[in-house]
């Protein structure tokens, strides 16, 4: 797998976009503080780009199974290179809403580009080596966004906020670079799979794949659970910062979170030849119930980093687990469409959450809101646990 151009250069591009794409949330953080009071607001306004994600992501997963998935990166990566030039404007005009078009546009972008990613993943490597490549892959993003916050932080007090963003445009012009030069061996005009018989392919056609393989519709679900802490993350950050009246805790609580994170992605592999990945999706979730519940003391710095550490090892072993799991056990001809679909969902609950964390952080304060949090994911993963046994029960008898 080491030997393999194309690995390093997903990785690398990997690296690279992730030094982008954390220097610009920096410095939308510190815009958004400066221009928005509301927690709330600075939830809608956050959630617009995700709508937007939503409403092209069905015809973002067919071109990507109709079209070269190389093709499909490269201008996803330009279009995310130009929403740059937005958010630059946004800065130079104090506009709000030149950041919306800002949100949109990366988001549009980023619907047409990781379902491709994910969908090329599969391409380049064997089976046997995704679940290491999926942790690989998941570590460098996590160092990416260590390193990307600790230098947008240091940033933002050497340097006006601009150059944060003409920062985050060096890095997506280099990932565009590298991704030009990927080069592997697709099939998309000669499966059938893709064809309905009309010859067309049609976005629909992945629902019933996921309907007929219940380890797939099980584990699409589990996804869900983690995304009631990640939805918000951001303005929990915020709120903990506000909260203990210290701006050093944002780069403890990303540091700790990303370095669990990595050790939980680098053990992954040697966990799953002892435990089954139903074990490790569910065991994860519930410590990422826990790490909520944690959050009830917040205000005490110590146990603040204990529930991100712990946080952050769980998804380390969760999202590797569960993504091998979507490219060994979709069809490949159907990756473009599942991974646009999951992409979806998972923008649907990011919305749902962001903008119940904003109201929830405004109404009833974080603590509250994160032990309503925690008993949420507890129970959430109970029901999955039952209806899974229930699943596997069924099938046995069948």
């Amino acid at each position: 797998m080491w030997k393999n151009r194309n690995v390093w250069i997903i990785l690398t591009g990997e690296f690279i976009a992730g030094l982008g794409l954390w220097l610009g949330i920096i410095g939308n953080l510190e815009f958004m503080q400066e221009k928005i009071p509301s927690d709330f607001l600075k939830s809608l306004l956050m959630a617009a780009g995700l709508v937007a994600g939503i409403v092209v992501g069905p015809y973002a997963g067919k071109i990507t199974d109709q079209v070269s998935k190389r093709t499909v990166m490269l201008w996803s990566g330009l279009l995310r290179t130009i929403s740059v030039v937005f958010m630059l404007i946004a800065l130079a005009t104090g506009s709000v809403w030149w950041m919306l078009v800002f949100f949109v546009s990366i988001q549009i972008s980023a619907a047409f580009y990781f379902p491709a990613l994910q969908a090329t993943i599969p391409l380049i490597v064997k089976d046997k080596d995704l679940l290491q490549l999926n942790g690989v892959h998941m570590n460098v993003s996590t160092l990416s966004r260590i390193i990307g916050t600790a230098v947008g932080g240091i940033l933002l007090v050497l340097l006006p906020l601009s150059m944060l963003y003409i920062g985050s445009l060096v890095a997506y012009l280099g990932l565009l670079i590298l991704t030009w030069f990927l080069n592997f061996e697709e099939n998309n005009n000669l499966s059938p799979a893709k064809k309905n018989t009309n010859g067309k392919s049609s976005f629909k056609d992945v629902l019933p794949v996921i309907q007929g393989l219940p380890i797939v519709f099980m584990t699409l679900l589990m996804t869900l659970v983690p995304l009631l802490f990640l939805g918000g993350f951001n303005l929990l950050v915020i709120n903990i910062s506000e909260l203990q009246d210290s701006s050093a805790i944002k780069g403890w609580i990303y540091a700790a979170e990303g370095v669990s994170f990595m050790i939980g992605a680098f053990f992954i592999k040697k966990i799953s030849d002892k435990l089954s990945s139903y074990t490790i999706l569910f065991s994860s979730s519930i410590f990422v119930g826990l790490s909520q519940l944690l959050l009830y003391f917040a205000d005490v710095t110590v146990v603040t980093i204990a529930a991100f550490l712990v946080f952050g090892f769980s998804v380390g072993c969760f999202y590797p687990t569960a993504s091998t799991i979507f490219q060994t056990k979709v069809p490949k001809d159907f990756h473009g469409r599942f991974f646009s679909f999951r992409n979806m969902l998972d923008r649907i609950g990011f919305q749902i959450v962001l903008l119940l964390t904003g109201f929830f952080l405004d109404f009833i304060g974080l603590q509250l809101m994160c032990v309503l949090y925690g008993g949420l994911t507890l129970l959430l993963t109970i029901i999955f646990y039952i209806k899974n046994n229930q699943l596997r029960t069924a099938q046995q008898e069948n």
